[in-house]
């Protein structure tokens, strides 16, 4: 039933008086005579009859008074906008979708945010998966944070960071013996980091632009394994800039600028739009992108 006729109905059975209801409404005696033929209709009972210079309730609109009014006031609280937000008191887990260079640097200074206003959050880090967006839309992901693909045309989106793309090899390797050149780049055997098990990418294609070509000798679906096989070999692999320096520098690894014009991975968050609003959920997708933030210092 039309909500404004549960207000009609309500004004009418608390006045008895198509005048004074039409005055509680906001509205004409006309418009209020309509909306009580209409409810004779539904409710198949006169609901008031004339009784002198008056109207007064049928036994059935007696029986109705109280419950209308209860129908109305459940309307009223699912209307009103929801209590005060106060993350202390949130008992919840937010799902997290990403790779794992993301994770060993993120996870950390996310939990001592989290920790510190709302002890009962707990946080489930899940891999990056094949698909770039239906985890979003069907609810097992809260956020995704990474260089985010392809999406469902409704995700929501916001830019996190960028970060340069540099080489990591052993601290003994040869190439840090000279010059790191692209040529010399170029000639050393590398490690492919790929879920998919792809060789080739921008790198490939920078390198193309100057006569130049790879050999991808390895390809592992994760940075941490990437990084375990470049400390114990001489193939070189990928890293973010001032990314994992206590890692790397744990490890035996080092760094270099990779000498070719790259543009820099834009690291995104991502969520379903049926989030967007949710207090809990917002106040944790503001903790996460401050955690990734933090990292590169901005």
């Amino acid at each position: 039933m039309d909500l404004n006729l549960l207000r009609a109905l309500d004004a009418l059975l608390h006045e008895n008086s198509v005048t004074r209801a039409a005055e509680r409404l906001g509205t004409s005696p006309a418009a209020v005579s309509r909306m009580l033929a209409r409810l004779r209709r539904a409710v198949g009972d006169p609901l008031l009859v004339r009784a002198g210079q008056g109207l007064v309730p049928t036994p059935r609109a007696v029986e109705l008074r109280e419950e209308v009014g209860a129908l109305l006031r459940g309307c009223e609280n699912v209307l009103r906008p929801g209590p005060g937000f106060d993350p202390v008191h949130l008992e919840r887990t937010f799902t997290v979708q990403t790779s794992d260079l993301v994770l060993v640097r993120v996870a950390g200074p996310l939990t001592e945010r989290i920790r510190a206003e709302a002890p009962k959050v707990d946080v489930l880090f899940l891999p990056e998966a094949l698909e770039g967006g239906p985890a979003l839309r069907q609810g097992p992901v809260d956020v995704e944070v990474g260089v985010l693909g392809q999406l469902d045309p409704e995700i929501c989106t916001r830019p996190l960071v960028k970060a340069p793309v540099v080489g990591v090899a052993r601290s003994g390797h040869p190439l840090f013996a000279g010059r790191i050149t692209a040529r010399r780049f170029a000639a050393a055997d590398h490690i492919g980091i790929s879920r998919r098990g792809k060789r080739l990418g921008p790198i490939d294609a920078a390198l193309a632009e100057r006569g130049l070509r790879r050999r991808v000798a390895v390809v592992v679906p994760s940075h941490t394994g990437a990084m375990m096989l470049a400390r114990d070999s001489d193939l070189v692999s990928l890293g973010l800039a001032d990314w994992l320096p206590g890692t790397l520098d744990a490890l035996g690894l080092r760094t270099f600028p990779i000498p070719l014009e790259l543009t820099p991975l834009e690291l995104g968050m991502a969520w379903h739009p049926r989030n967007s609003a949710d207090p809990g959920h917002r106040w944790f997708r503001e903790h996460l992108a401050a955690a990734v933030r933090q990292v590169r210092g901005e």
